[in-house]
């Protein structure tokens, strides 16, 4: 089945892309990663936001924990994750990876890959690009960075389609001889 990675910045419309792409699936599974925080009530109108623009017909699964993710890709129809980042930060808080040292995640990143791999339906993977930032000034922006860098290039090498969104537009990335899986 294709897998689709979009890449971009902040507020650049990776989202927005990702939903396109999946619109005309007559089922489709959000999977939303970010993860309420009742004290931040901007992130909290974030996710509504998110959620009030996707058709009625989509069902929606909340990811609370990180091991959720790789269990929910083993099955289902096309299915969009929204998205990486707001992932890997969960998986940094669930493991207490912030001061570990690099490679902490490997073993979650290695679950997430698998069950990517084995997805059965079309699979549309959101992630933010930030290696083209400022370089963070604190050790867990700059491990932030770093892993997300890795899980990008390894899930880019499992996909079939990968594109980069900047500004509201969308670079398809040239095709390059894939990983064996």
């Amino acid at each position: 089945m294709p897998r689709t990675l979009i890449l971009g910045g902040a507020r650049s419309g990776k989202s927005g892309r990702a939903e396109a792409l999946v619109a005309g699936e007559p089922s489709v599974r959000y999977v939303a990663t970010g993860r309420r925080v009742a004290t931040d009530a901007d992130w909290s109108e974030r996710i509504d936001r998110h959620r009030d623009r996707r058709p009625a017909h989509w069902s929606t699964v909340e990811i609370t924990h990180h091991r959720e993710l790789a269990t929910t890709l083993r099955s289902g129809p096309t299915t969009l994750v929204d998205d990486l980042g707001t992932w890997l930060a969960g998986a940094l808080d669930d493991l207490a990876a912030w001061d570990s040292p690099r490679g902490t995640v490997a073993p979650a990143v290695d679950e997430l890959l698998a069950a990517v791999t084995d997805h059965p339906a079309p699979l549309v993977m959101v992630t933010p690009e930030v290696g083209m930032s400022v370089v963070p000034e604190s050790r867990a922006g700059l491990l932030f960075r770093d892993e997300i860098g890795f899980l990008n290039a390894r899930l880019a090498a499992l996909c079939d389609h990968v594109e980069l969104v900047v500004a509201g537009r969308s670079l398809v990335l040239t095709d390059h001889e894939r990983s064996p899986r």
